[in-house]
């Protein structure tokens, strides 16, 4: 294939292009670099078979043109992570929203297969024992900010879904569980590498909250392939797909996880959600994925704990550089 990957530069995408090319596609890239680096993608700099092209999602004529000369399309740029969320939230939306909008539209005029990389937010406040596709959606308040992101990717599903049901194309919409790994920041609120990182220089680990909310954390390995694949895959088209891992872990015991692995001193604090985030933060209690509909259409099934993942940020951290690219099949 020849694919344009929207937000390449970014954690997930710059591990989906090294993918792609060690696969024999090529591959272009339109990435703003608000949140993204080039460095994620310096192993690809100089291939015949890869390009980096700077700019916005939100320039409806460049991406017509970049798609217009590709038959896929992964679309993964967005205003990503809680602080970019609630700290520019109409930015956020702009780019959520509109962006997808151009993205998707240009899919459908030019006849390209095309993926939306969704998130679990669109559950919001739903604490299921595993969270199906079809689950309700809890929301809170539309004016706050923290859910200004779950109703936008909500959106992006929508029109995206929209499109394939009335163009016929093949769409494929992934709702991603907490993927973490190499090359991830906490920068923007992702809970392990900021962990990690606070434990490697002996900081205290600040954990926002009581610490007893539980999440399920999955590797971008198992995931990237997973994608790959649902593209390939009819049965999955103009459907929703949760990808994510299946080992469920307090944020309390995830903080007391990384200091074990890391050998830190690091002590565990505790950071109320207004301290952190300012006044109106609302998290939910719980988030754990059914991924039974990846399995049906691909054999999806994760390979790596959270042991793996979490020393293999850790060694991505030490190392102070970037990872190897995905080799699995």
């Amino acid at each position: 294939m020849k694919a344009v990957v929207t937000g390449g530069a970014g954690f997930i995408g710059s591990h989906l292009c090294d993918y792609l090319v060690a696969h024999g596609h090529e591959v272009v890239v339109l990435d703003d670099l608000s949140t993204g680096s080039e460095r994620n993608l310096e192993q690809l700099i100089g291939n015949p078979a890869f390009e980096l092209v700077k700019g916005s999602i939100l320039d409806k004529s460049l991406v017509g043109d970049l798609v217009g000369d590709c038959d896929t399309v992964f679309h993964l740029a967005a205003a990503v992570g809680v602080h970019t969320i609630v700290d520019k939230p109409l930015q956020s939306l702009r780019i959520n929203l509109h962006g997808t909008e151009n993205v998707v539209e240009a899919a459908a005029s030019h006849g390209a297969r095309f993926l939306v990389a969704s998130t679990s937010e669109v559950y919001g406040k739903n604490d299921a024992d595993g969270l199906t596709e079809d689950a309700d959606r809890i929301l809170g308040s539309p004016l706050k900010s923290r859910w200004s992101y779950a109703a936008a990717k909500g959106l992006d599903e929508l029109v995206a879904y929209i499109y394939g049901q009335e163009t016929g194309l093949p769409c494929v919409i992934t709702r991603f569980f907490n993927i973490v790994g190499p090359r991830q920041t906490g920068r923007y609120g992702m809970v392990v590498p900021r962990f990690v990182a606070q434990a490697l220089a002996g900081e205290p680990i600040t954990v926002y909250g009581d610490g007893t909310q539980r999440r399920c954390f999955g590797s971008v390995f198992d995931i990237i392939p997973a994608m790959v694949r649902l593209m390939d895959t009819p049965a999955a088209y103009n459907q929703a797909v949760n990808l994510g891992g299946m080992e469920e872990v307090s944020i309390k015991g995830l903080a007391e996880r990384v200091i074990e692995l890391t050998g830190s001193t690091s002590e565990v604090r505790l950071v109320s959600y207004e301290d952190a985030y300012g006044e109106g933060y609302e998290d939910m209690q719980r988030r754990m994925p059914d991924t039974s509909l990846a399995a049906d259409l691909i054999g999806y099934e994760p390979q790596r704990r959270l042991d793996d993942i979490i020393t293999s940020i850790i060694e991505y951290k030490r190392a102070g550089a970037p990872s190897p690219r995905v080799t699995i099949a």
